[in-house]
């Protein structure tokens, strides 16, 4: 399937737009680095750069976790590498935090 073709003006739209969503998601990553957000404050989130926001990238977030111990934890809670926050199902969110307590 063919891309759109996009004006001038549409594409930059699209740009800023994308190049906001990358600098809110990644404040959001730092607050979770510095221990200002929780996990399980994460996961209650509603907002749709917390739900674009990928697991994967959320785990190494946190104090203590590097690209291992981020896959160990999501192969322990059962989460596939490209899963996003806004996808996971009740079971996995309790699996996550689980595996990130314990």
């Amino acid at each position: 399937m063919a891309l759109p073709t996009l004006t001038p003006e549409q594409r930059a739209d699209a740009l800023a737009k994308a190049q906001a969503a990358r600098k809110e998601r990644s404040e959001l990553l730092a607050k979770v680095k510095a221990g200002k957000v929780s996990i399980a404050q994460l996961l209650d989130r509603k907002d749709d750069v917390t739900k674009k926001t990928k697991v994967a990238q959320v785990i190494k977030a946190l104090p203590g976790y590097g690209p291992a111990k981020a896959a160990a934890v999501m192969e322990e809670a059962g989460i596939d590498d490209n899963r996003r926050v806004g996808g996971l199902g009740d079971q996995q969110r309790r699996k996550l935090l689980d595996a990130v307590a314990g």
